[in-house]
């Protein structure tokens, strides 16, 4: 059996409040998330920044951003998947590009957190569409499949 590591206050940004999990839900995540701004949308820059914690298994529904999102990952390893391909697996140094309007979820591996700065482009376009959960038996069969 494999143990995860434990999850650091701290890896490059502090790992902020707990947003999703046992206690708290607002119904667009998949255990236990934790999420620090970085950046707040303003009038000046339209480019909020958030770093967002995973424990391990957890994951955020499927979603699209119509302005488009990027991915910084800063430790820890994870899934990212788009609709209609592969979950591709994501660690520390990768950088990924969403493209605006492109339906996607990430999260933290079976046996790993995850943790990435995620950052919303052209907000002016609108917020993100909170879609369905990723079910579990589709995430688990990720794993065999990596």
């Amino acid at each position: 059996m494999v143990t995860a590591k434990k999850i650091p206050e701290r890896v490059i940004f502090p790992k902020g409040e707990k947003i999703a999990g046992e206690k708290i839900a607002n119904g667009h995540f998949t255990g236990s998330v934790w999420l620090h701004v970085l950046v707040p949308d303003d009038s000046t820059f339209h480019c909020p920044a958030f770093n967002v914690t995973f424990e391990p298994c957890a994951r955020n529904n499927w979603h699209k951003h119509p302005g488009g999102q990027i991915l910084l990952v800063t430790g820890g390893k994870g899934y990212y998947q788009e609709a209609g391909r592969n979950a591709q697996v994501i660690r520390e140094g990768d950088v990924v590009m969403i493209h605006p309007c492109v339906k996607h979820w990430h999260g933290a591996a079976p046996d790993h957190w995850l943790s990435h700065i995620a950052i919303s482009t052209n907000v002016q376009r609108g917020e993100a569409a909170w879609l369905e959960p990723v079910p579990d038996e589709e995430y688990r069969a990720i794993r065999s499949g990596e």
